[in-house]
């Protein structure tokens, strides 16, 4: 095989000397192996001149067959340091949604490569979402950012906001809306253990114009919740604009609001449980996903190469 690959540099440089550089080897130590590949072969490659150097017909028949030779070699050598780098046991992955297709097709993903790795999906909620990696009982979670200190995170995608309002509101009826337009609805309350930074995310608190958010008594530790208590008309809630397709109920409605940030899709673990296998194999899994994706990826039905939930 080694001589096999000297040929192929060989054939691409047409000149022993610049070959012998390229491979950092002495020209005269290159040559030799050229000759003994020439010798186990039974035929001539090469033929040498004190001006070219120029490949025989056999060279040039044999070339793309001692090509996928390489090729194979290199092939078979890349699968048996996977099967070494292959990892099993089990993995805890936290989401809101466990039946999404970018869930299936990540776990699928993870499984093909570590077909000894068993990944357990687990529900996890507002308060949960943090928490649960924090305290260990998630190797992973795949959610929404912004997330609390002690927590790292890799993007699987963005997409705009809406706003989920009772069906009957004036607003409802329109194709989008901006914050000045929210102005005054008091925003449906989370519960206390949810961190500062994602409540404020998720209700443009304060507003563009430096405004406070007013927020109702409700203490929603749940999506269902808080969009429960929207649909009884008691506040609204800001969601990604995939919550549309996901999470239709009677009595609310979800319109997009043009001027809100945008959202981001992540995959997050805690910062000490980084390199542990599980984590890693997920952690690579998801940024082969999040690369095949689309520039604005979203977490939908309808979409199974980016995201998450």
């Amino acid at each position: 095989m080694h001589q096999l690959r000297l040929f192929l540099v060989l054939a691409d440089e047409l000149h022993f000397g610049r070959a012998a550089r390229r491979l950092y080897i002495s020209q005269p130590a290159f040559s030799r192996q050229i000759g003994r590949l020439e010798e186990h072969l039974g035929v001539g490659l090469v033929e040498r001149s004190t001006r070219r150097v120029q490949l025989t017909a056999a060279g040039q028949a044999l070339l793309p067959k001692v090509r996928a030779v390489v090729e194979a070699a290199d092939a078979l050598h890349e699968a048996v340091r996977e099967q070494g780098r292959a990892v099993t046991g089990r993995v805890v992955l936290g989401c809101y949604v466990t039946a999404l297709p970018v869930i299936t097709e990540l776990v699928s993903l993870v499984g093909r490569r570590h077909p000894g790795l068993d990944v357990e999906l687990r529900e996890v909620d507002f308060v949960e979402q943090a928490g649960a990696l924090l305290d260990g009982r998630a190797d992973a979670v795949l959610c929404y950012a912004p997330v609390p200190p002690g927590v790292q995170t890799l993007v699987m995608g963005r997409e705009p906001q809406a706003v989920c309002l009772p069906d009957d509101h004036p607003l409802a009826g329109r194709p989008s809306v901006s914050l000045r337009d929210l102005a005054g609805l008091p925003v449906v309350g989370l519960a206390p253990a949810v961190h500062r930074e994602w409540r404020d995310f998720w209700a443009a608190d304060p507003r563009p114009d430096g405004t406070p958010v007013t927020y109702t008594g409700h203490a929603a530790a749940t999506f269902e919740a808080s969009i429960s208590a929207v649909s009884r008309g008691h506040g609204i809630r800001l969601v990604s604009a995939a919550c549309r397709e996901l999470f239709p109920r009677p009595g609310i409605a979800y319109v997009d609001v043009a001027d809100a940030p945008v959202c981001t899709a992540v995959l997050a673990w805690a910062a000490a449980r980084r390199d542990t296998p599980g984590v890693r194999a997920l952690r690579q899994a998801a940024g082969d996903l999040a690369t095949a994706g689309d520039p604005d990826p979203r977490w939908s039905t309808r979409r199974a190469r980016s995201g998450a939930a």
